[in-house]
Formats: C-alpha cells, sequence, structure tokens
C-alpha cells in the first residue's frame, strides 16, 4: 500500500515548506532588434512617400468616380467570365489527360503544353491580330462578319485570360483527382456506377479539398492579371486610371488609386476563399479552426477573466 504524504498541499501546489519554482521567461534579444529595425524601415518608407511630389488629396476626389467603378465593374465580371471559363476547361483537360485514349491525352498535353509555355501578355495580342490571318470568320448559316469586327476588346481579353487558366486549372485539377483513392472508383465501379457518375458523385466532390485552395489562388490572380487587358484597349480599372491620370495631370496618383481597388478586392476575395476552404475541409478535419469573427467574440468576452478560473 503506498503511503500518503500528509504534509503536500492541494493539488499543482508544492509541499508545505518547499520552495516554490521561479520561472524565468528566455529573452529573445534579436526579436526586439530585428522589430526595431522594421519600425525604423517603415517609418522611412513612409517619410519618404509623405515628402515627395505626390498630390495625395487626388485619391479620394477620383476614387468613387463613375469612371473608376465602371472599370472596377468589368474587371470584376471579366475574372468572373475567365475563371468559369478556365475552370469548365481545366476539368475537362484533367480528364482528358487521364484518359487511357492516348489521341485524347496528347491533345489535352499539347494544349497544357503550349499555353503554360508562352506568356499571357503574348497570346493577348496574338489574339487580337488574328484578323491578319483570318480576314473573316464563317461558320455557316449560324454567323459571318469580319474578324476585326468580331473580335472585339472584351472577347480578345475573355478568350485570352479564360483559355490561358484553362491550362493551369488542368493541372491543379488533375492533382485533385489523383488525391483520390483509386480505391474510391473501383468500389463505385463495383456497385454498376459508369465512369462519368463517378466522377460526378465520388471523385470530383472528394477532390475539391484539394482543387479548392489553389483555385482561390488563381481567381486571385487572375483579378490582377485582367490589368494586362489593357494593352488589346479594353477599358478595365487600370486602363480607366491610366485615362483619368493622362487627363488630369495625376498618372502617379491614379495609379496608386487602382493599387487601392485592386488591394480591397484582392482581400474580399481572399476572406471569401478562407470560408470555401473552411467548408470543403469539414470531412478531413476533427474540428474546424475558429473564423476571424470567432476569434473577436472568444477574444472580447474572455477580457477581463482571470486566468484558471471563472469570471
Amino acid at each position: 500500500m503506498t503511503d500518503i504524504d500528509k504534509t503536500a498541499g492541494p493539488k499543482g501546489t508544492p509541499p508545505a515548506g518547499a520552495e516554490a519554482i521561479k520561472a524565468i521567461p528566455v529573452r529573445h534579444y534579436g526579436r526586439y532588434v530585428s522589430a526595431v529595425i522594421a519600425i525604423a524601415i517603415m517609418a522611412a518608407i513612409i517619410y519618404a512617400f509623405a515628402q515627395g511630389k505626390i498630390n495625395w488629396g487626388a485619391i479620394p476626389d477620383y476614387f468613387f468616380d463613375n469612371r473608376v467603378l465602371q472599370g472596377v465593374g468589368k474587371t470584376l465580371l471579366l475574372t468572373l467570365l475567365s475563371m468559369a471559363i478556365g475552370i469548365a476547361g481545366g476539368i475537362l483537360l484533367a480528364v482528358m489527360r487521364l484518359s487511357k485514349n492516348p489521341v485524347t491525352s496528347s491533345i489535352a498535353w499539347f494544349y497544357i503544353w503550349f499555353f503554360r509555355g508562352t506568356p499571357v501578355l503574348v497570346q493577348l495580342v496574338v489574339w487580337f491580330n488574328l484578323g491578319l490571318v483570318f480576314e473573316y470568320i464563317n461558320l455557316g448559316p449560324l454567323y459571318k462578319d469580319q474578324w476585326s469586327d468580331f473580335m472585339t476588346p472584351f472577347l480578345t481579353a475573355l478568350l485570352g485570360l479564360g483559355l490561358n487558366e484553362a491550362a493551369y486549372m488542368a493541372e491543379i485539377c488533375r492533382a485533385g483527382l489523383l488525391a483520390v483513392d483509386e480505391g474510391q472508383t473501383e468500389a463505385a465501379h463495383a456497385l454498376g456506377m459508369s465512369h462519368a457518375r463517378t466522377l460526378r458523385r465520388i471523385v470530383i466532390p472528394q477532390a475539391m479539398r484539394v482543387i479548392v485552395p489553389p483555385t482561390g489562388n488563381e481567381v486571385i490572380n487572375m483579378l490582377k492579371t485582367t490589368s494586362l487587358v489593357s494593352v488589346v484597349q479594353f477599358s478595365e480599372l487600370f486602363r480607366v486610371a491610366q485615362d483619368i491620370g493622362q487627363t488630369s495631370g495625376a498618372p502617379v496618383e491614379m495609379y496608386f488609386l487602382a493599387a487601392a481597388w485592386y488591394l480591397l478586392m484582392t482581400s474580399v476575395l481572399s476572406v471569401g476563399q478562407y470560408y470555401i476552404e473552411r467548408y470543403y475541409a469539414r470531412g478531413s478535419s476533427r474540428s474546424l479552426p475558429p473564423t476571424p469573427w470567432q476569434k473577436i467574440k472568444a477574444s472580447v468576452f474572455s477580457f477581463g477573466r482571470p486566468k484558471g478560473g471563472m469570471a
């Protein structure tokens, strides 16, 4: 039978007469020094911009200008439609790439190789100037017109961005499909499900957990890449900011305005990406991480409570 030490105090406290251990935290002087250096650099940058010959008042004057808001709307529309083309094309190309048919697999490989191997800016310019090769577009009884009238700046931007994005989304989707265990497909086929239905009902829903995070990054990247379509005369946010800067005599200020709008839109998209990733992580995580709002509420309601006790 084990003897009980009656001199010991309550659980978690040292025995009577024993000296309590005083824990001294380790001092990280390097952190303090690096923090001071970082603050000094930030202060120097802010001071340099404040002393520059920049009319900061022009930015709020044009921030909600109708032309700027129209440019923001066209940027968002172009991003949405280009990503829709990219995602649809990427899924199709990924399935073709994984096909056992050597013809379809080779076609998908060539498409991905070509569009990933050439800059998107070059592709936009080529689409815009294809009228030198095709004078007319002739679809028989459905449609016939001159190429210059058919290939508008908006269509040029949409095809250039969407078809280029499909090549990147194909690799993302292929990685997601390969991440699903082959036993899932074999079990579905054993139950009599067709290959298409197995993809639609079994494989793709499980692959979404792998596909969603890089797809969110691609959406944000697409939003910024839309600034390249100014070379094909499409009036999105960056082109509008350039035009206003030339007429108002404040070109640099309008670039900062465009940057502020891009930061605002990408921040909103980042929040949406977080919640979508959290939704698809439900089947793989025992407990979901708290949302930013939940963290704020927990911090507010726990303020003033003593550690280890009740309020």
